[in-house]
């Protein structure tokens, strides 16, 4: 290999010692998501969903009742209610279970009904996970749902997500949430420049103190680079595996659980499986 060569190489890096990646599997409880494969429309068809991503190795499943897709429609509080309770409560006998809401009433009845996590695409509801004991998600948003065609300017996206989720987490501690894991809300009201910027930028995300959780699962910015619609888009989100799980990320939120845990599965044997953390 002559020096020319050898400046190419840019090999992946063995992930640091933070315990092994964890899998969080969606589950929408919606007829009208964004790729029309995470639909389940009815109780039934999303708690069987939910049952066969815990039996492929998920660590945790969480549920949305109201789609936040751009130009979603957005649904009461208490239609959300209808959608995701029986679902939750089913599910939360079989593994830890999270909902995916803006709402505080949504997320204190899901709580109430078994949900151990609040994944809050709003970013407010740390106060709430305090006071019920349960873990919590922060995202960064610029809006949600999304609104489409509406990505904000960023002088610097990493710095301003960065500032934004350190934040985020402080103010959860001080509430008392004994479980906080930030987001840096891939596809949320950001362009697909941002969308690589951020995920060129996990190392430092994953420095900032709390555990990171991470969704880009089938979104639209993979499409943007790979030109494939959402029902092929498989192969671009396991390729996005590899540098959460270099990284350090803690959590991968997707729709195809079995594929992701093949993927990490690989990566471990490569690169040598972390010791189980205590988180």
């Amino acid at each position: 290999m002559n020096e020319h060569s050898a400046a190419l190489v840019h090999p992946l890096v063995a992930r640091p010692d933070v315990g092994p990646m964890r899998v969080m599997g969606i589950v929408n409880a919606t007829p009208d998501s964004f790729w029309s494969g995470s639909r389940f429309g009815t109780a039934e068809r999303a708690i069987a969903a939910g049952l066969r991503m815990f039996d492929q190795g998920a660590w945790a499943v969480d549920v949305g009742g109201e789609s936040t897709r751009p130009g979603a429609i957005a649904v009461s509080p208490e239609e959300e209610l209808d959608r995701v309770l029986p679902v939750v409560a089913r599910l939360a006998d079989n593994g830890r279970v999270s909902v995916d809401t803006r709402h505080p009433e949504v997320a204190e009845e899901a709580a109430r009904a078994g949900a151990s996590i609040i994944n809050d695409v709003s970013g407010t509801m740390y106060g709430l996970a305090g006071r019920l004991g349960v873990g919590y998600v922060g995202m960064h948003s610029h809006a949600v749902p999304v609104v489409p065609g509406a990505n904000p300017f960023y002088d610097d996206v990493h710095a301003d997500v960065a500032s934004y989720l350190r934040a985020l987490a402080g103010a959860a501690e001080e509430e008392g949430v004994r479980e906080t894991w930030i987001d840096p809300g891939i596809g949320f009201g950001k362009s697909t420049a941002d969308n690589l910027a951020l995920l060129r930028q996990l190392p430092s995300l994953c420095s900032l103190g709390a555990p990171v959780l991470l969704g880009v699962s089938r979104k639209s910015f993979l499409g943007d680079v790979t030109g494939r619609g959402v029902h092929d888009r498989l192969a671009s989100s396991l390729a996005t595996v590899a540098p959460a799980w270099c990284a350090g990320v803690d959590v991968i939120r997707v729709h195809d659980v079995a594929e992701t845990m093949d993927t990490i599965a690989l990566l471990e044997a490569v690169w040598g499986r972390a010791q189980q953390g205590t988180h």
